[in-house]
């Protein structure tokens, strides 16, 4: 997501910031300024500040400044050119909300804004604390103990989470206080997981299989693909179609689509590494991944359109708060950033 501006009238010589793209961004994550005479003369390096904070300029032209955004970064930037400052645009930057943890996918959201995100560990590792809830207060509790592995998180219509676990293959059921039930088992390497709108719930086990579970709690093949080197992750669009990532050997890798009848489709292809999924309202999908070398979130339109809508390293998955707030799991890390989009939830049931 960019923001582009209105150029005024300047001064000769005077930098001036036409658009910021993007215009999001997590702390360390690089955007790119367009304008004129955004470095001074004789290849001196131009400034670029964030409010009081100055980020670190990766390259840089007359026109083009790429720029890492500092961990304390104000809501504006602009660039001081030969002592002369350019006019500010708006920037909107992530709040580290929870750190010390291990998300392998997207976090989970409730109706009331609670986010839930885990400590994951590596295969067979037991943790003391597999699944952290984060309140309004932005305090990050432990709220599951019992569930080794967890890897993908989803919500149902009751707003129930459910957890898979790639070390057992099996999907768990969790209370809202925190109590752990078996839902489903037999499921491979079970990855990322997704409610469609009828409260059937779709596994992928990371070998190729994509599983669908009735709301009976029957489970059959639902659709096959190429094995991922690391987990599928999984998110239903307005329309219903059930959209995947997974990593592959590739370097130009795919998200794809799946009709309600199981058939395949390539959605889009041309990402590296994509991970977590979400849609908005409109129908946007948001994927973490990198476009053309640029690493963040990735908005791609119905029509098949990417950008880059998030800058950031090292982003796994991403949820839609109910307040407009983007929620941006890291591999270690969780924080919020005030996107102002709709997300798609789930009716309620």
């Amino acid at each position: 997501m960019s923001a582009s501006l209105t150029p005024g009238k300047i001064a000769d010589g005077q930098p001036q910031i036409d658009s910021v793209s993007p215009s999001l961004a997590l702390p360390g994550g690089e955007i790119r300024l367009t304008g004129r005479s955004l470095t001074p003369p004789a290849y001196h390096r131009p400034v670029v500040r964030f409010g009081s904070a100055e980020g670190n300029v990766v390259s840089g032209s007359s026109r083009s400044i790429v720029t890492q955004v500092p961990d304390d970064a104000g809501p504006e930037v602009l660039v001081l050119s030969n002592g002369v400052s350019s006019n500010a645009c708006p920037v909107a930057v992530a709040t580290l909300t929870a750190e010390g943890l291990h998300p392998v996918a997207s976090p989970a959201v409730d109706s009331a804004g609670n986010i839930y995100t885990t400590f994951s560990g590596s295969r067979g590792q037991k943790v003391p604390v597999s699944i952290f809830k984060i309140d309004a207060t932005r305090t990050a509790q432990p709220f599951v103990t019992d569930v080794m592995n967890a890897t993908g998180l989803a919500m149902d219509r009751k707003g129930l989470l459910y957890a898979s676990s790639r070390y057992d293959g099996a999907v768990y059921r969790i209370s809202h206080a925190g109590g752990v039930s078996t839902y489903a088992e037999g499921l491979g390497v079970a990855t990322g997981i997704a409610f469609d709108r009828d409260g059937n719930l779709y596994v992928g086990d990371r070998t190729g299989t994509i599983f669908k579970i009735g709301t009976d709690q029957q489970v059959f093949v639902f659709a096959t693909l190429e094995p991922s080197v690391a987990a599928y992750h999984l998110a239903f669009s307005p329309q219903g179609d059930l959209f995947i990532a997974g990593p592959t050997t590739s370097s130009h890798e795919a998200v794809y689509r799946i009709d309600p009848a199981g058939t395949v489709h390539t959605f889009y292809r041309g990402l590296g590494r994509p991970q977590g999924l979400a849609f908005d309202a409109a129908g946007n999908l948001y994927v973490s991944a990198s476009l053309s070398g640029r690493r963040g979130i990735v908005r791609i339109t119905p029509e098949g359109e990417p950008s880059l809508a998030v800058a950031g390293h090292q982003i796994v998955g991403l949820a839609f708060a109910p307040n407009g707030d983007m929620v941006l799991a890291t591999t270690g890390e969780i924080y919020t950033l005030a996107s102002g989009i709709a997300g798609l939830q789930l009716p309620p049931g």
